[in-house]
């Protein structure tokens, strides 16, 4: 049983394992050689929940947005050392926040953004922009002026060859010098260094981020985190008891089915003509 991307299961790792029958996770599965699962006759069941909205993780990206914009842990960290009112926030109503990627959880944000008064412009891919336009939300004239004229941008693209790098440092360059860039997606939809670069450089103002491209983070060092202009959390958009409570009852379903010899979300079908028998305890 796999939760999120973290464990890499290679063909070196399979070979290792030779007891292994089934692979059951949730979600997106960059993580996992299917061909070489397949190979060995191992199942990969993995429910793709379409349509099913992320709640928590568009939850987190609100919360990152409301801390960056009114400075929330900054304020706070400095109430704690005896100081009173560390600056000045904004306020949220009346802004344009930039949906980049417009899937379940992009289209919840936008939602809890029309609640506070912001305006929705969308950047994404064709499907993507038809669902937005679908949603009566509008997209953005051009990638350039995307970057160019929204107050905050918010990523939500899953990390494929495509959208590796996919945002610039020229594209964060285009950015209001007052905006905030928030990533609770993957870390490396932004070109390596060009975010602390940027903020460093002035554009975009500010940022906040749940993700990082070497997971778990143990550098306090790490350019993001020197920044007091960024807000950062350890990749927890996911990590609430509700949270958990779905991905794990979806995850045990899929072993409880392959028990009972009714493999469920199997994503490599192929593999259940030279499945490995299931040993006798």
């Amino acid at each position: 049983m796999l939760i999120r991307e973290r464990t890499a299961v290679r063909a070196p790792l399979l070979a290792r394992l030779p007891r292994l029958r089934l692979i059951s996770q949730r979600s997106v599965y960059p993580h996992i050689d299917v061909d070489a699962c397949t190979r060995q006759g191992v199942i990969v069941s993995s429910s793709q929940h379409p349509g099913e909205p992320c709640y928590a993780a568009a939850e987190l990206t609100w919360g990152l947005l409301l801390s960056a914009a009114r400075q929330i842990p900054q304020q706070a960290a400095a109430l704690k050392q005896g100081r009173w009112q560390l600056g000045i926030g904004r306020t949220l109503r009346g802004k344009t926040i930039g949906i980049y990627g417009y899937g379940r959880i992009g289209a919840a944000v936008a939602g809890y953004a029309e609640a506070f008064g912001m305006k929705v412009s969308v950047w994404a891919s064709e499907p993507s922009l038809a669902r937005a336009r679908a949603d009566g939300r509008e997209p953005a004239r051009s990638r350039a002026a995307f970057f160019e004229t929204c107050d905050v941008i918010s990523l939500h693209l899953r990390l494929v060859a495509a959208t590796l790098g996919i945002v610039t440092a020229a594209d964060l360059a285009r950015m209001k010098p007052d905006a905030i860039l928030l990533n609770t997606s993957r870390a490396d939809l932004i070109a390596r260094g060009a975010l602390a670069a940027a903020v460093r450089a002035g554009r975009p103002g500010m940022a906040a981020v749940d993700v990082f491209e070497a997971e778990p983070l143990r550098d306090g060092e790490h350019p993001l985190l020197r920044l007091d202009r960024v807000v950062c959390t350890p990749h927890i958009g996911y990590v609430t008891h509700e949270e958990y409570e779905l991905q794990f009852a979806e995850i045990f379903d899929q072993v409880l089915a392959y028990a009972a010899g009714t493999p469920s979300n199997v994503i490599n079908p192929a593999a259940l003509s030279g499945a490995r028998p299931m040993e006798k305890s």
